[in-house]
């Protein structure tokens, strides 16, 4: 496995991997990583005070987003699962159309076209489909752009991924796979899942393969950075497997406590993305208390504008149920939802 960065904030050097570690780099990282966790902290409060319906954390899992998608370039397009908040972050997606959707009042949030980042897809594993496909058309098309795709390691055991990972071998589709394998599919653990590593699975599809460290984003960001220049010169699409952990539950409708021991979580606590790469910035002296203060403060604006944002998402129309069914409304549509519109008006008429 990969690692650049060991828990207790020592950096190494691997040939495998290289990269340049500056102080501006390891700043915008941690910001990056810290801003996305405070906007994930608000989200969850905000479901459990009944404002969202459902939230899907990230946390645990923010070098592993951060890291690869500040690898990219703008124009790379990006397939994301459904907790990509950190990565969706990155690309400028904004609070009030990340929980958009949680909140029920639409079925995605923000325009993929312009921050080249898809919709979520709450279907496990079809955003694999969906990224070779795409990345096949930017091979037809000569573009000068490569795609990403999320997915964890439950959705590696989806036929849909193992479909794309065989189309985008043998198309030569300009496409990284990246697995967070957080070690749990819902209450499913890896050894229950597979007897074949991910990383290697994928190599027997014919694609170039990576293991690193999840939990370090600068070993996440040099592999990640390395493969997307492969990639984009013509070489073999590439699979990256990010060990990490999801320190919450699956969902706000989960209780991880019931098929994890406390001793498990504990053990992945101490191999926190964020406190690992603050060890680091502070042992190095590449930050000084200022810098800390204002990313304190700038978090604390984060969750105030995410809570405003959500609060002030207007509720959707009932009768856009029928507008939005299908993308053109057909007549028998159109009859159903004036008469749902007839029957609310009965109500006031009087």
């Amino acid at each position: 496995m990969i690692q650049l960065l060991s828990p207790d904030g020592t950096l190494r050097a691997d040939e495998r991997a290289p990269l340049d570690v500056t102080p501006r780099l390891c700043r915008d990282l941690l910001r990056d990583m810290v801003l996305a966790r405070r906007f994930d902290e608000e989200a969850l409060a905000l479901q459990r005070q009944g404002e969202l319906g459902l939230w899907l954390m990230s946390l645990g899992q923010e070098a592993a987003q951060v890291g690869s998608v500040r690898a990219l370039a703008p124009g790379d397009y990006v397939f994301p699962s459904y907790r990509e908040h950190a990565a969706a972050r990155c690309r400028g997606v904004g609070a009030a159309e990340l929980l958009a959707q949680w909140r029920g009042v639409t079925h995605a949030g923000w325009d993929p076209a312009r921050y080249r980042f898809h919709i979520y897809s709450l279907v496990l594993g079809t955003q694999a489909l969906h990224a070779a496909g795409y990345a096949v058309g930017v091979r037809l098309d000569g573009a000068a752009e490569i795609v990403l795709a999320y997915f964890g390691d439950g959705a590696s055991s989806q036929g849909d991924v193992s479909e794309a990972l065989n189309w985008a071998a043998v198309a030569g589709a300009p496409v990284i796979f990246f697995c967070q394998n957080n070690q749990w599919a819902i209450s499913t653990g890896t050894s229950r899942q597979m007897a074949a590593p991910l990383h290697r699975r994928a190599e027997g599809f014919g694609l170039e393969a990576h293991l690193v460290d999840g939990n370090d984003v600068l070993a996440v960001h040099a592999v990640t950075a390395k493969a997307a220049e492969s990639v984009r010169r013509g070489g073999r699409p590439v699979f990256i497997e990010a060990t990490t952990y999801r320190m919450a539950g699956h969902s706000t409708s989960d209780d991880p406590r019931r098929y994890r021991s406390d001793d498990e979580v504990e053990a992945w606590r101490q191999r926190d993305p964020i406190a690992r790469l603050e060890r680091l910035v502070r042992a190095q002296d590449w930050a000084d208390q200022r810098f800390f203060d204002e990313l304190e403060e700038e978090a604390a604006q984060v969750a105030a504008e995410t809570r405003a944002a959500c609060l002030a998402l207007p509720d959707p129309k009932p009768e856009d149920i029928f507008r939005f069914t299908l993308a053109e409304e057909t007549e028998l549509l159109r009859e159903q939802r004036e008469w749902m519109e007839a029957y609310r008006t009965s109500f006031t008429a009087h």
